[in-house]
C-alpha cells in the first residue's frame, strides 16, 4: 500500500506547494475542502499543472496521483481519510485551524495503525501545529487525550513561497514562484523518525526559520504594499521600483534584522545578504503580484505577535529603535474598505467607531504598560484624526 497525504485546503497553497512536493514524495494526496467547485474540478480532473516563475523563466510541472472529498458533505469519509493517512497537512488560513479541528480529531481517534499519523499545520502563522493541536484536543474526549501521541504527532512548520494572483480562467493550474522554503521541526518525531519529504528542511530548533521569515519576508512584502497603496501602485513591483519605498523597505528590514542577529545569533553578514535575497524575490515582476493581494487581512497583520508590532514589540522591550516599523504599521492601518477586503472593511468600522485606546487594544493586543503602547496608541489616534 502506498503512502497518503491527508491535505485540508485545496486552494492555491494547497494544490501549488504542499501537494506538488508531497506529489514529488510518491504520497496519493486527498485534499479536503468545502468549496464545491474546487472539489467538483478536483474530481473531474487527472491531472494539474504548476508552473514555477523565476527571472530565469517558467519551469511547469504536472500533478497527479489525488483524490478530493468535501468534507461540508462527506465527513465520515473525511474520517476514515484521515484514520489511515501518513501525513495530514493543511493551508486553510490561521482563522479556519478551529473549524478543520473536529473532524481531523475524530480521525485521529479512530486510527488502529501503530505507527503515528504526522500532523504539520503550513500556515503564515506562528506555531500554526501548536495551535491546531490545541484546537484538536479541546474535540477530544479528555480520556483520550492521554494517548493522542500514540496516534499522533504534531510538527510546527514555516513556509515561504509566494503565490501571486492567478490568470483568469486558469482553473486548477497554479502560478507559483520556483523559490520555496519548508522547514520543519524534527523534535515531535522522536525515535519514530519524520516523514519521508525531500522537499522539507527538518530542524532541531524552529523558531529562528519562523522569526526570520516572518520579520523578514513577510513584513517586507507587507510593507511594500501599505505604502504602495498609499501611493496609488497597482502591482508590488512598480511599488519596490518606486526609490522612496524601496529604500523604506530596507530601513524596515534593518530594524527587524538588528532583532533577528541580537536574538538569534545569526551573523549580520549571512542576514544582511537574506534580505538582499528576499527584496529581490518581492521585486520580480515576472511574480505579477498585486498590491491588494498582499495587502488584504490587515486586521491580523497588524495584530499583536504579526510582521509589524510582533519585531517592534520586542525591539522596544530591548530598548531599540522601531521607528520604520511604527511607519509601515501606520501604512498597513490605511488599508481600509479595499474591496473584496472583509478586513479592510472591518478595520475601518474599529477605527471610526471606538476610542483611541480600544482600537488599539482590540487591533494590537499591546499591553498598556508595554514600551510600544503609547506610541502605537499616538498613531491611532493620528489616523482617527486624517479620516474624520
Amino acid at each position: 500500500m502506498g503512502k497518503k497525504a491527508v491535505q485540508f485546503g485545496g486552494g492555491n497553497i494547497g494544490r501549488g506547494f504542499i501537494a506538488e512536493f508531497l506529489h514529488e514524495a510518491r504520497y496519493e494526496v486527498v485534499f479536503i475542502d468545502v468549496m464545491d467547485n474546487v472539489i467538483s474540478a478536483l474530481d473531474n480532473s487527472q491531472s494539474y499543472e504548476i508552473t514555477e516563475v523565476s527571472e530565469e523563466g517558467e519551469t511547469k510541472k504536472t500533478i497527479t496521483n489525488y483524490r478530493a472529498i468535501n468534507s461540508k458533505t462527506h465527513e465520515d469519509a473525511v474520517v476514515k481519510e484521515v484514520a489511515t493517512a501518513d501525513v495530514v497537512t493543511c493551508a486553510v488560513g490561521p482563522n479556519i485551524l478551529k473549524f478543520i479541528a473536529p473532524v481531523i480529531a475524530k480521525g485521529i481517534d479512530a486510527r488502529t495503525s501503530p505507527k503515528p499519523v504526522a500532523v504539520i499545520a503550513c500556515e503564515n502563522a506562528i506555531n500554526a501545529t501548536d495551535t491546531l493541536h490545541g484546537f484538536i484536543k479541546d474535540n477530544t474526549d479528555p480520556e483520550r487525550v492521554k494517548s493522542l501521541s500514540d496516534r499522533a504527532q504534531f510538527a510546527n512548520a514555516a513556509i515561504d513561497r509566494i503565490v501571486p494572483n492567478q490568470p483568469p480562467d486558469n482553473g486548477l493550474n497554479v502560478r507559483i514562484e520556483k523559490f520555496y522554503e519548508w522547514v520543519v521541526e524534527k523534535g515531535p518525531f522522536g525515535r519514530i523518525g519524520h516523514p519521508d519529504i525531500n522537499a522539507i528542511h527538518w530542524v532541531d530548533n524552529l523558531e529562528p526559520y519562523i522569526e526570520r521569515k516572518l520579520f523578514t519576508v513577510n513584513t517586507g512584502h507587507a510593507t511594500a504594499a501599505y505604502y504602495g497603496y498609499a501611493s496609488g501602485k497597482k502591482m508590488i513591483a512598480d511599488a519596490l521600483a518606486d526609490e522612496y519605498i524601496r529604500t523604506t523597505v530596507r530601513e524596515v528590514l534593518g530594524e527587524t534584522a538588528r532583532l533577528i542577529i541580537a536574538k538569534h545569533g545569526i551573523s549580520e553578514v549571512e542576514q544582511t545578504n537574506y534580505v538582499d535575497a528576499i527584496i529581490k524575490r518581492i521585486s520580480n515582476p515576472y511574480l505579477e503580484d498585486s498590491i491588494e493581494r498582499v495587502g488584504r487581512a490587515p486586521m491580523r497583520k497588524v495584530s499583536r505577535k504579526e510582521r509589524f508590532i510582533g519585531p517592534a514589540s520586542q525591539l522596544a522591550e530591548r530598548g531599540e529603535k522601531f521607528d520604520a516599523l511604527l511607519g509601515a504599521f501606520e501604512k498597513a492601518l490605511s488599508f481600509q474598505n479595499v474591496p473584496g477586503d472583509d478586513e479592510s472593511v472591518e478595520l475601518a468600522k474599529i477605527l471610526k467607531e471606538s476610542s483611541a485606546a480600544d482600537a488599539t487594544n482590540k487591533l494590537t493586543g499591546l499591553e498598556k504598560d508595554h514600551p510600544l503602547y503609547n506610541p502605537v496608541l499616538k498613531v491611532v489616534e493620528k489616523i482617527q484624526q486624517e479620516s474624520k
